[in-house]
């Protein structure tokens, strides 16, 4: 067997997660190891990369004002042509205390420099308030993940197979054996959802991590709804509307459940029937704010609770890794440490309802 050794291990499969491997590599000169399996050519999408959130707090609007010009130029450069799109989501609630939270999110975004504007009640139904976030930026994960792993590879990042063996310590570093290698790994990242519940262990099951049942389903196509992306804040549902019509939709619950509010949802008007399905579970935080940071204070690094906007904040996280963040990032990440009691939370964001 020979020897070699990687800083850092980074598991998982998103955007975020292939974005914070690739800049560790190509812009701090870590060695790293990858191990994440394509995803979005062979199964329903369980989420979505988009620039703009529910988002209520200062600070995080601050933060991704200054990195996302830098994620997008990024993107342009490795995707090309398709690989992203600017669009103008909506965001909408039935509820006073959701209505409530879209008017902070829209005073917010304004603020930055992001155009909010209200949508009329005529696009949404009676007693539904709506908030468009325009010019927002989200990738295309179909086109963008195929140009990241090519990425990967000119960045020198090592790709683990699926089956090879990695055994993750308590201390957060780890060993894997690909072929006759075996790779000494200084620092494990738990980069996604996914990752987290397969390679983390009860012990250090952090008290601020929720697991929450979730669902895809894709429709056949059906009557357009209002925008390219649409999320309602009362239930967390997010819809995309795909080509001809067909409706890619995620949120909370098992297949049934969600199915059944999907249909209350969409109204008579747009009576669907599902063409694909999947069923999953989710990491949330019980505050609603992003969680990173080494599990019990010592174990693996985890990036968790992101939401939409995780791939657009990989630059400052690979830095913050790397102990080259600016201020302002490290004031942001050492705020949202994945050790921090939810109890009386001083970053509590809305997050998704529970």
């Amino acid at each position: 067997m020979t020897q070699a050794h990687a800083d850092f291990a980074v598991l998982g499969a998103t955007p975020q997660a292939r974005l914070v491997a690739a800049l560790l590599a190509s812009s701090h000169g870590k060695s790293v190891v990858f191990k994440g399996e394509s995803q979005s050519g062979y199964r329903l999408s369980r989420g979505i990369d988009l620039s703009s959130a529910l988002v209520t707090r200062p600070e995080t609007w601050a933060l991704l004002k200054s990195t996302l010009p830098e994620t997008t130029k990024l993107v342009a450069r490795i995707g090309k042509r398709g690989s992203w799109s600017r669009l103008d989501p909506i965001f909408f609630a039935d509820s006073a205390t959701g209505r409530e939270a879209l008017a902070h999110v829209r005073h917010m975004a304004a603020a930055f420099g992001h155009a909010a504007e209200r949508v009329p009640a005529t696009l949404l139904g009676s007693g539904r308030d709506g908030l468009v976030l325009r010019d927002a930026v989200m990738l295309h994960r179909a086109m963008l993940e195929p140009a990241l792993d090519r990425w990967l590879e000119q960045c020198k990042v090592r790709r683990l197979d699926a089956d090879t063996p990695l055994i993750l310590r308590a201390d957060g570093s780890a060993e894997a054996i690909a072929g006759d290698t075996t790779i000494e790994i200084g620092q494990t990242i738990l980069a996604d959802d996914d990752a987290i519940l397969t390679h983390l262990p009860a012990s250090q099951w952090p008290e601020l991590l929720v697991r929450q049942v979730s669902s895809t389903i894709l429709t056949e196509p059906t009557a357009a709804i209002a925008a390219t992306v649409m999320h309602q804040h009362d239930t967390g549902v997010i819809l995309t509307q795909h080509t001809e019509r067909g409706i890619v939709a995620f949120g909370p619950g098992s297949i049934d459940q969600f199915a059944a509010a999907l249909g209350v949802l969409l109204g008579r008007a747009r009576s669907f029937r599902q063409a694909g399905q999947s069923s999953y579970e989710r990491i949330l935080t019980s505050d609603g704010a992003p969680a990173v940071g080494r599990a019990g204070g010592a174990g693996p690094d985890i990036l968790a609770g992101f939401d939409t906007i995780g791939a657009f904040l990989a630059p400052a996280i690979a830095r913050w890794l790397c102990g080259v963040a600016s201020e302002s990032e490290n004031i942001w990440l050492g705020a949202r440490l994945v050790t921090r009691n939810p109890s009386g939370s001083i970053v509590a964001d809305i997050g998704d309802p529970r």
